[in-house]
């Protein structure tokens, strides 16, 4: 029992006791004066989910179940089915994540969809992000949109999945290659968590997006992970190579010089978001 702790003694005890228990097993303690909100959050800095309390003659039994850290797509191999249907990261479904369908809503909004005729997703995997755009737009049926993933299985399954929608269209393909495909220029871009983790420079990849694909009164979307998928659970914070903690330069270099280049390019640019940071961008050239 550590009911009528501090904070500072919380945080020690869980540091103490969660890194001996075995992946699923669950950690049971009393507790009164922390609610639910810092209970999740105590949770996942510890790689546990915050399960259900228990009732126990009229106290409160928070429990905590230790999340798998092994099972995670960050370490699987990096071949054309790490994002594929079979994988862990195909068991991930973002729409169910309110940390990234509010913001992911809130920029659609921001681009204002429902004026957006030519739409591209980059990286679109099995299709949450048109999945949500044909939830939300009013003009579903007057867009035509094209997505594009590497993976053979993601993309089987997102023909799959919008098979009676002919405005949408969706290839296998290399984005290092877009210039094979004949695509022509669109209103909007959409790419969530895949330019930077394609096998070139990041940077002179998104420049040559823009200044080919992208229309000049055109917008974009750009989704930067700032969490870790472990055991199905979103965890916040990114966390690259060869760190063993959240580390987050890397994101904020990427996010910020792309929001720099975009606006030499005339557009008006807001980064907003939590677990996924987006990065929103619309015209505001005169000509």
């Amino acid at each position: 029992m550590i009911e009528d702790k501090s904070l500072f003694e919380i945080i020690n005890i869980l540091e103490d006791k969660i890194p001996n228990l075995d992946a699923g097993e669950i950690f049971e303690f009393e507790l009164e004066n922390l609610d639910y909100k810092a209970l999740v959050d105590l949770a996942q800095i510890n790689y546990c989910k915050f399960i259900s309390p228990k009732i126990l003659d009229d106290k409160i039994i928070v429990r905590f179940q230790k999340l798998n850290i092994d099972v995670s797509f960050h370490k699987e191999n990096d071949d054309k089915e790490k994002y594929g249907t079979d994988s862990i990261f195909g068991q991930i479904n973002k729409i169910n994540q309110p940390a990234f369908l509010h913001y992911y809503l809130q920029a659609l909004k921001n681009v204002d969809i429902n004026k957006r005729i030519r739409v591209l997703n980059l990286g679109v995997n099995s299709g949450d992000e048109f999945e949500i755009i044909k939830q939300y737009s009013k003009s579903f049926e007057n867009l035509e949109l094209t997505g594009l993933d590497y993976c053979p299985s993601a993309i089987k399954t997102a023909k799959e999945k919008f098979k009676d929608d002919k405005n949408i269209s969706l290839l296998e393909a290399d984005i290092n290659n877009l210039d094979s495909f004949n695509l022509g220029t669109f209103d909007l871009i959409i790419s969530i968590g895949t330019l930077q983790s394609v096998n070139s420079n990041f940077k002179l990849l998104f420049q040559d997006i823009v200044q080919k694909y992208l229309k000049k009164d055109g917008a974009m979307i750009l989704g930067f992970p700032n969490c870790r998928w472990i055991d199905g659970e979103m965890i916040y914070g990114a966390q690259p190579k060869n760190y063993n903690f959240p580390e987050m330069t890397v994101l904020y270099n990427d996010a910020q010089f792309c929001k720099k280049y975009l606006q030499q390019k005339k557009f008006r640019v807001t980064l907003t978001g939590k677990e996924y940071i987006f990065l929103t961008a619309t015209s505001i050239r005169k000509d």
